[in-house]
């Protein structure tokens, strides 16, 4: 069985919006992101495990708000008090991670085929996200994650880097054609490329 993106039919390459006359690398670039391994993971509130000693993929998790702790594959997202996103290229890494995170003391779920992600690059990134999120995008830099709305639509930010700006927005898979078409009209003004 083969997977389908939510946006197989309506992310298209080219270029779009106000490019015309402007060189094309001063224009954003969008791109959906496909083919992670993405799971949740959730400490019990009963669980007395420090999560100080536990590691996957060399990364240790972090219960701070907003941050993200990544290597070259994976990216760790905190996703509220005791409660993560692990995003990974390796696709092989549920059995890791089954035996990390005990059954007794961590909820771990699949999110693979549940969410469509969308990539922004640019200058114009945060001016983007302003438009349909109430966040304060500003104080947000390179390592950060966020839960906001997005014209209505509930995301996760995942800031990727600030040279260049790098925002990975994930969102449901039944509203990715919806916030794809929502965020692709926001950058119309400044003109983008779809890689």
């Amino acid at each position: 069985m083969t997977s389908v993106s939510a946006l197989n039919h309506i992310h298209k390459s080219g270029l779009f919006g106000n490019h015309e006359n402007k060189n094309e690398e001063n224009l954003l670039k969008i791109s959906e992101i496909k083919n992670l391994f993405i799971v949740q993971i959730a400490q019990y509130k009963n669980s007395s495990i420090l999560i100080d000693d536990l590691n996957i993929d060399n990364l240790k998790l972090k219960n701070e708000p907003l941050t993200v702790v990544s290597n070259n594959d994976t990216r760790i997202l905190w996703n509220g008090p005791k409660n993560w996103i692990l995003v990974s290229k390796k696709k092989d890494l549920l059995e890791e991670i089954l035996k990390v995170f005990k059954e007794t003391d961590f909820a771990i779920t699949d999110l693979s085929h549940s969410r469509s992600i969308v990539e922004i690059e640019g200058n114009m990134v945060y001016e983007v996200l302003k438009k349909g999120s109430p966040l304060d995008i500003s104080k947000l830099k390179s390592g950060d994650s966020a839960n906001t709305a997005y014209n209505g639509i509930t995301v996760t930010l995942d800031f990727v880097s600030n040279k260049p700006n790098i925002v990975r927005i994930f969102c449901l898979r039944s509203f990715g054609e919806s916030f794809y078409h929502s965020i692709t009209d926001a950058c119309l003004e400044f003109g983008y490329k779809c890689l």
